[in-house]
């Protein structure tokens, strides 16, 4: 089945390049597509988070993976790609919790969006915490590793 989307907003910052770790210096700015009118950011102030859907479009088809060591490290298992949140997915699309530092017009400010300068917004969702998962979260110890560097 073939799903049209279009996005509603593009990512502004000084990361270039995706590559991986060093996120939490990066302070994002999302700015609304001309079709999207500014309504859309009625009272989204009144959030502290967001979750940012967005798609990674400098993935080339020939880099999906379905399964592989994450960051290609011989320590970590064979995970398949649903086990894991890299970017070369069979739909590239990313998906990211962020804080909302600022909304001024057509533009919000974020911190804790990991989407590199010119990355199309598809949605734009508040957080809830009635959404947020119940009880206490599990993931494999190598997570915990592979994430050590990233919100540095």
């Amino acid at each position: 089945m073939e799903i049209k989307i279009h996005s509603v907003a593009i990512v502004k910052n000084t990361r270039k390049t995706p590559t991986d770790d060093y996120w939490e210096g990066v302070v994002s700015e999302i700015e609304l597509a001309d079709h999207i009118p500014t309504e859309a950011f009625n009272q989204i102030s009144d959030f502290s988070h967001l979750e940012i859907i967005y798609y990674f479009n400098q993935v080339e088809d020939r880099d999906i993976v379905f399964s592989g060591r994450p960051r290609g490290n011989p320590a970590y298992p064979l995970v398949g790609i649903y086990g894991q949140r890299k970017k070369d997915r069979p739909n590239a699309i990313g998906l990211a919790t962020v804080e909302l530092l600022e909304h001024k017009g057509r533009t919000l400010k974020v911190k804790y969006l990991d989407a590199i300068d010119g990355t199309p917004v598809l949605d734009i969702k508040p957080v809830f915490k009635e959404f947020e998962p119940k009880g206490s979260l599990k993931q494999p110890s190598w997570v915990e590793d592979l994430m050590k560097n990233y919100w540095e």
